[in-house]
Order: C-alpha cells, then structure tokens, then sequence
C-alpha cells in the first residue's frame, strides 16, 4: 500500500465531512487507506463517518488523548509505505497526494514533506513554512516584524508557490515515509496541543533527515475550526514551547523566561485577533446546475443569485461590496475550487463548500476566526 491518509477530529463535524469527501477523491486512484482518529468528540463525527465513509477506518477514543498520541494511534496501525497528517478543516485536490507522492522520490534523503496551506480565502498561510524557533529567532520575532529580517520566523527565503528545503513543517499537512515517522518515535507524546509538528520536524532534522516544502501544491485550511485561541489555548501553547526548549535547547535561564514571556504575550495578541466582526454579504450566489439545490438554498438566503459557470464570477467583483459563492462540488473539482480562492484571495468575493450529496455548505472568511456552517433541509 502506498498511502496512509491519518485524519484527527474533534468536534468539527462538517469540516470533517468536507475533508473526508475531498480526500476520497484524491485518493481515488491511489493504493491508499484512510484512518480517522476521533478524540471523543461530543457531535455525531463518528456515526457520520461510518455512514457515510465505511471503508474508512475509525479509531473512537473515549476520551480526548491529544494530537500526538492520536496520531501515534493511527500511525501504528497504518499500512502505507508513506503516512500523511492532515486536519480535519482541510480541503484537498484531487490530484494532492498523487503530486506528493510523486515529488517525495525525486527530493534527496527526504524526511518531511509539506505544501503550501491556503486559509478559507485563498490567503498564504505563512506557517505553511517556518525556521527552527531557536531562541534568537524567537526573539527578533517578539520585538517585532520591523526586526524580523535579522532571524526569521518564517521560511521567507523561499516564495509561497515555490518549492524548496525547510526546517518546520506545519502538522495541518505532514507526509512522510512510515519508516521515518518510527525511527524517530513519531509525535513526542508528552505535548497535548500545539508544539508537536515543531518538534517532529526537528527531530526528524536531527535524524540526518531533510525536510521539503513544496509550494506548488495548494490546500485549504480553515484553521479557526481545530482550536479558538482562547484562554485554554494560550495555557497549552505556552507551555508546548517552555517544553520545546527545556528538550532542545540549554541556553541562560534569563534568555528562556524572556522568550517565554514573549511567546505568551504573542498567544494573548493573536487572541485578540479572534475578535474579528463577520463579513456582511450584499449578494449570496449558486454556482451550480442544480435548480432543486437552489430552492433549498434560496429558502435558507432568501435572496439567492444563480449561476452555472465560474466565468460568471469575476462579474461580480466590485470594491465596495462583499459576495459570497456557495460551490456546489456535484459540478466542481477541487482543484478547480480551490484554484478559485486563490484567484480571489484579494477581493471581496468569498467561497463556502457544498459537498456532494449534503444538505450544508461551509466556509471561512479569515484564518483568525471560526468559519460557517449552512444548514439546509428539502
């Protein structure tokens, strides 16, 4: 077998759905499993994926045992040479894993490979590919961005849709050969939340390994759907990188209580960033050739605009007016979707997902904020 997809959920049921539909797409050609780890969800995740996923394996924790020791759960059962970690708030293409796979056997000593992760606008997610926290990096990225030049944070060097070695990889999207995620241990298990994908990537680094971003290859995460920045996890990030360092690093007790009260002043700022307002559409538009799926929507948007081609959109761009597009996925690829928010990252249109054979569509405007779910009956 060549593929181990791992899908963790908690709570994120329709996200959930949206992941699992494009996943079964993009594995369609492949010899490929899918395992889906629940941590103890309280909404119907997991009667859904046995509905409507049967082939798909399911792990049902009783409890909710954290990010690292879930994966490690799928990992270990896993059948494919190469394992993939990927969200449950993500949306593939169909041609994602194949492009992966394809790419891990022409880069050198390969350890972890990841591309680059678009949030549910079209924007860059700029974690996508980062540099090794050290505590200098760490520093210049506290004081400010006017000095993030001189160590930084972010893997700058190489552009969002290029390609290229890297130290951090993000645990949104993570593949890599089974037989590295073993040697190394996989997920130190000792994080709950937040620092994992931080330290894998650099105990896989020093492993003798070498870590690749591949920025070709887009998918969307909505992000704010996995976790709110809230008081818990300001709590669990701060302590994941006291973790990090105290493992990896043994510099002056001084310089760690700076960076540490840095980093939880940062969680605290990027709390505050939560508190976006939600984006007020002027028009709601079908793209779609399901005049039924538009009596359904209609009675939910009440006005509803319709429209059976994608070229149709751009009619619609205007400055001061925001319009949201609900992407019937009956008629769109993936691809094809996930290609339309990046071409309308920087304007005021925005994207909802309605997967085939459901009655929602779902959605985000912002990296730092929940997304929406639209429930729609017959």
């Amino acid at each position: 077998m060549q593929l181990s997809v791992i899908v963790l959920n908690y709570n994120v049921r329709y996200f959930l759905e949206l992941c699992l539909q494009s996943v079964a797409q993009a594995i369609a050609s492949l010899s490929a499993e899918v395992i889906v780890v629940d941590n103890n969800s309280p909404d119907d995740s997991c009667a859904m994926v046995k509905q409507r996923f049967p082939n798909f394996k399911l792990i049902e924790n009783k409890e909710n045992v954290g990010f690292a020791k879930a994966n490690n759960q799928a990992v270990a059962i896993a059948k494919g040479e190469y394992v993939c970690i990927l969200n449950p708030d993500t949306v593939v293409a169909e041609n994602t894993f194949t492009t992966v796979l394809e790419k891990a056997t022409q880069f050198t000593n390969l350890g972890l490979l990841g591309v680059q992760l678009i949030d549910g606008k079209g924007r860059f997610l700029p974690e996508s590919k980062r540099n090794l926290p050290t505590p200098k990096v760490s520093f210049f990225k506290i004081v400010g961005p006017r000095f993030s030049s001189v160590a930084p944070y972010y893997a700058t060097g190489i552009l969002p849709d290029g390609k290229g070695e890297i130290s951090i990889l993000v645990g949104a999207f993570m593949c890599c050969k089974k037989s590295v995620y073993d040697k190394v241990g996989g997920f130190d298990e000792e994080y709950f939340m937040y620092g994992e994908d931080i330290d894998l990537s650099y105990k896989v680094q020093k492993a003798g390994f070498k870590n690749y971003y591949l920025g070709t290859q887009a998918v969307v995460h909505f992000k704010g759907e996995s976790t709110l920045k809230d008081a818990t996890y300001r709590k669990r990030f701060f302590g994941a990188m006291t973790l990090f360092y105290k493992k990896h690093f043994k510099s002056f007790a001084f310089v760690n209580l700076f960076i540490y009260s840095g980093i939880k002043f940062s969680a605290l700022v990027q709390t505050a960033k939560k508190q976006q307002s939600k984006v007020d559409f002027v028009s709601h538009v079908l793209v779609s050739e399901n005049s039924q799926l538009y009596n359904q929507l209609k009675k939910e948007r009440g006005t509803l605009k319709y429209i059976q081609s994608t070229n149709d959109i751009a009619l619609y761009l205007n400055k001061t007016q925001a319009t949201c597009f609900y992407l019937d996925m009956c008629k769109l690829s993936y691809s094809d979707a996930i290609q339309l928010l990046k071409q309308y990252s920087d304007t005021n249109l925005y994207f909802r997902f309605i997967p085939k054979h459901t009655q929602f569509a779902a959605g985000s405007d912002t990296s730092t904020g929940r997304g929406e779910v639209l429930q729609f009956q017959d």
